[in-house]
């Protein structure tokens, strides 16, 4: 999701795979796609007058939206298989392919790289950008495996895992691999979802990994260019049984409103969603089992998830887009679920009063939250492995809202990593922060999105900007979108 033409409706770009033995090459109906928010429910294609139909890249699989050099306009990062590429917006409606020149092209060749994240991990106004690697594999290095003689996909547990990689943005449009110098380099996954969030609240942002088939990984910044790797001291390292799981989409929010974002991971059947409550900046302690989500999770294979204040009532809810493996049998597809968030500690499973488009079953993949009619409710983009994607519009239920778009001066344009804590009138502290990283192969809206129930009050927005300014905000008006720039 990313307002590319700055008309102030979201538009969507989506990534496509490819056929065998075709790989996209000579085949359009496999190429990426921009559409353009027309601001009355209605999409344009523009991707080709934008120059983003990537029929040179094969296959793409996740992108993510950030503006990487200021200029007020989304750049696109897409990760494919093969080389992956780098858009800069030119703020004319079009993109220019600026990979070569960018110094984002170190990854080996056989590499897949599943998704990005832009976030700034030094907080020197610049975004830069992680990358989630895969396993190493081409068509070529690929093996035949099978079940009861019916051939399906492999173990990822048959292929070389992968670092995540660490780019820093030094202007100018140049990028350098620092995957080494920062420390991620010595930890080999098989990354999926990123989450980006400062979860001990020193003012760096952290990084979160999940994994498929190895232990996820906790990258805590320490400044200087530097991260440790903490997944175990922080306790989610594992599942609550002690396993490493098929990690798959994550997110890190404040889901009980005690100012601290806390963690989320999706997986497959059986293997136990992980929830996660943050203890004061210092460890996660596990409530999968206590909060419901444990239960709610075990009949399901998730793959994007995220939380989402979808009845804008004060409490952030759990969305996950479900879906086996497409090789699983007669009941692989599965629908996707909403579990509402009963007051920061426990969750109930709503999926059933979303509707019957709502309860579509399918193969479903990756997932956006965005606002695309701006009435202040989030609505949800779902991808379909071999069907179209899906939009899910919010209906609304009268509760107020807040949505903030928030411009860094000092601080990166697209303000990721600032952090705003709203006080209602009745006293109540809500809290959130801007990222876009949210599940699994996607990129959202990173506008911060409150859902205020029946309060009509707002008594001050406080935002932690990561240049460490701190403003204030007194008094707005609720049920708004209320743009706010970084003061000096």
């Amino acid at each position: 999701m990313l307002d590319f033409d700055g008309d102030g409706n979201m538009d969507l770009f989506l990534t496509n795979g490819a056929a065998f033995p075709s790989l996209r090459k000579t085949d359009s109906s496999y190429y990426n796609r921009l559409l353009r928010n027309r601001g009355d429910g209605s999409f344009e294609d523009v991707t080709d007058k934008a120059g983003l139909n990537g029929k040179d890249l094969g296959y793409s699989l996740g992108a993510a939206a950030g503006d990487f050099d200021n200029d007020g306009y989304p750049d696109l990062f897409v990760a494919n298989l093969g080389r992956n590429s780098l858009y800069h917006n030119n703020g004319n409606g079009t993109f220019a392919d600026v990979t070569a020149a960018s110094g984002l092209n170190t990854k080996p060749d056989d590499v897949i790289s599943i998704g990005g994240a832009w976030f700034d991990y030094d907080n020197d106004g610049l975004l830069d950008l992680t990358v989630s690697d895969y396993v190493h594999w081409t068509p070529a290095m690929d093996k035949e495996c099978a079940l009861k003689g019916v051939i399906g996909y492999c173990s990822p547990k048959m292929y070389e895992g992968s670092p995540t990689r660490l780019y820093r943005n030094l202007g100018n449009g140049k990028f350098e691999d620092v995957t080494v110098h920062s420390g991620f380099s010595k930890y080999t996954g098989k990354g999926m979802g990123i989450a980006i969030a400062d979860v001990n609240g020193d003012g760096l942002m952290d990084v979160f990994i999940a994994n498929d088939t190895l232990r996820n990984l906790l990258f805590i910044n320490r400044g200087g260019g530097s991260f440790d790797e903490a997944a175990l001291a922080w306790g989610v390292a594992y599942n609550d049984e002690g396993s490493s799981v098929s990690g798959m989409g994550c997110d890190l929010k404040d889901i009980n409103n005690d100012g601290r974002p806390d963690l989320i991971y999706n997986d497959l059947m059986t293997q136990l969603f992980g929830l996660f409550r943050n203890v004061n900046g210092k460890r996660f302690d596990s409530i999968g089992a206590t909060s419901g989500v444990e239960r709610l999770s075990r009949e399901f294979s998730g793959w994007s998830m995220g939380f989402v204040d979808y009845d804008n009532d004060g409490w952030k809810d759990i969305f996950s887009a479900n879906g086996d493996i497409d090789s699983a049998g007669p009941h692989s597809k599965q629908a996707s679920t909403l579990w509402r968030n009963m007051g920061g500690s426990r969750f109930e499973d709503v999926s059933a009063r979303m509707g019957a488009d709502f309860l579509v079953p399918g193969y479903h993949r990756g997932s956006a939250f965005v606002d695309l009619n701006n009435d202040g409710f989030m609505d949800i983009v779902v991808t379909n492995l071999n069907e179209p994607a899906r939009i899910l519009m919010n209906s609304g239920n009268g509760n107020h809202w807040l949505l903030l778009d928030l411009a860094g001066t000092q601080s990166n344009r697209d303000a990721i990593g600032a952090q705003v804590d709203l006080t209602l009138g009745s006293g109540q502290v809500l809290s959130n922060h801007v990222t876009a990283s949210v599940g699994f192969m996607s990129s959202s809206d990173r506008r911060v999105h409150f859902g205020l129930g029946k309060e009509r009050v707002v008594k001050r927005l406080q935002i932690r900007w990561p240049s460490g300014r701190v403003q204030e905000v007194l008094d707005p008006a609720v049920d708004r979108i209320l743009r706010i720039q970084e003061s000096n």
